[in-house]
């Protein structure tokens, strides 16, 4: 598969950050390709977070794969990272590529349909190493993904198509919030990997 097209696009913040859409950066049959693949391949489970003191199973499913000793701890529960499967390993060579990052890990997401969103975290946790990048690589249905200044108000949205590759990076996770919102016009899954460079456990 030719995974390596497309130039990197601007920067799509005001202020405070960057992250640059590439737009799709694989082709239609390789999207569709990989896509059912890890639709197939990944061992997928409920995700269990914990929102003001309450353990909450979601909707969405997850999973956490990466170099081995790389745990990662968000929302009151702690992953284990299973080992990189050949169709991953394709996809972090091409995000490493495109954002001249090296990454150790993935974290993804399975939405089923646009009933399941994300709200507004941004990915500061300790374990992640401070201002790295963050490459996004979306796989099925599109949504829209919106960012929101988290002490202005600012915000600004792009709809991410399937084979695309969006990357945040510098300052962005201390300024910035991220969210998938809902929707009813959405009736098919998105699969999101999201490439991160972790600290290694003390």
């Amino acid at each position: 598969m030719d995974l390596f097209r497309n130039k990197t696009g601007d920067n799509l913040l005001p202020r405070d950050g960057t992250v640059n859409y590439h737009g799709p950066v694989l082709s239609a049959t390789d999207s569709s390709a990989i896509y059912q693949k890890l639709l197939d391949e990944i061992p997928w489970s409920r995700d269990e977070v914990v929102i003001f003191g309450k353990r909450i199973i979601t909707a969405r499913e997850v999973a956490w794969h990466g170099d081995a000793g790389l745990s990662y701890s968000y929302s009151g529960t702690t992953k284990e990272p299973l080992a990189w499967t050949p169709a991953l390993a394709e996809l972090k060579a091409l995000a490493e590529q495109r954002s001249e990052t090296t990454f150790n890990s993935c974290l993804l997401n399975l939405y089923h349909d646009g009933s399941e969103g994300m709200g507004w975290p941004s990915d500061d946790e300790k374990s992640i190493v401070r201002d790295s990048a963050i490459a996004s690589i979306s796989l099925g249905a599109e949504r829209e993904f919106r960012l929101k200044h988290k002490h202005s108000d600012e915000k600004v949205s792009i709809l991410l198509e399937s084979g695309s590759l969006l990357v945040m990076s510098g300052v962005t996770q201390s300024h910035w919030l991220h969210s998938i919102p809902k929707t009813k016009k959405v009736t098919t899954p998105r699969i999101n990997l999201t490439f991160r460079t972790m600290l290694p456990l003390a």
